[in-house]
């Protein structure tokens, strides 16, 4: 997911997007545990895109302030 398409969403878009990325995050993890994961890089990739939500979300935060 691209900084600049997170950037042009609302915080509540944000935080549904945040809900969804970490129930990914849950079942990759719980997949993985099982060893039916296809792509382990994707555990990665999913926790970079759910600190970048948190970031941007935390950014808007301070500057409705």
């Amino acid at each position: 997911m691209k900084t600049r398409e997170l950037r042009e969403l609302s915080i509540p878009e944000l935080k549904e997007k945040l809900v969804k990325l970490r129930e990914e995050l849950f079942n990759l993890r719980f997949q993985k545990v099982i060893h039916k994961l296809e792509n382990p890089m994707r555990i990665r990739q999913v926790k970079k895109d759910i600190a970048r939500v948190l970031t941007i979300i935390r950014e808007k935060e301070l500057n409705l302030r």
